[in-house]
């Protein structure tokens, strides 16, 4: 599957199964919007909110970031809150196949595609497939949708404040709204300064 994932769009993932049941088994109505674009298609003022916000190393390291790694355990053994190291691959990986239930199993099985995704798609796919894929909101997949959807305009329109904004809201999409992420969103605007965006 992930060497189709190569050239091909997942007509379907874990995580929109995972909403679709839950909504039936709530007798709510569920609509679901999702639009594929190339990552050409796709405003790098987007890309870079979301790596800043989610995977700062993401093109330094292989699927898995072990520095940030090492330091939340650090952090853990400390008796600090712990961020979280999944990197944008682990994320796709999970959202494509797993599901957002928590379980060791998951995350063995996880850690064992993470490298071959990392081996057969390369950077660039697992951030375009990421980007259309990830959950922005009930129902709303993507960035074209999100875009549309919170803001009304196109992933490749959206400007730096608003692509923030959104990427602010991706730890908790279902609770979060972009128009109340003001310091998360400042933060992930200086982190991008930071890498030089």
């Amino acid at each position: 599957m992930l060497v189709a994932l190569r050239w091909i769009d997942p007509p379907t993932t874990a995580v929109h199964v995972e909403r679709r049941v839950e909504a039936w088994l709530r007798g709510k109505p569920y609509r679901e919007r999702c639009e594929y674009v190339p990552l050409s298609r796709i405003s790098p003022n987007l890309q870079h909110a979301v790596i800043a916000a989610e995977d700062a190393r993401f093109y330094q390291h292989h699927g898995f970031d072990w520095h940030q790694i090492r330091l939340d355990a650090d952090e853990d053994m400390d008796g600090g809150r712990l961020r979280g190291a999944s990197t944008l691959d682990q994320q796709l990986v999970k959202n494509l196949f797993f599901g957002t239930g928590r379980s060791i199993l998951r995350k063995a099985a996880e850690a064992s595609l993470v490298p071959v995704a990392e081996l057969v798609l390369g950077k660039r796919r697992i951030l375009e497939l990421y980007l259309n894929e990830v959950e922005w909101g009930p129902g709303v997949y993507g960035a074209e949708a999100a875009c549309q959807y919170w803001d009304r305009t196109s992933a490749h329109a959206i400007g730096r404040d608003d692509a923030a904004r959104l990427a602010a809201i991706l730890p908790a999409p279902l609770h979060r709204r972009p128009d109340r992420m003001n310091r998360y969103s400042a933060l992930i605007e200086q982190r991008m300064a930071q890498m030089g965006w």
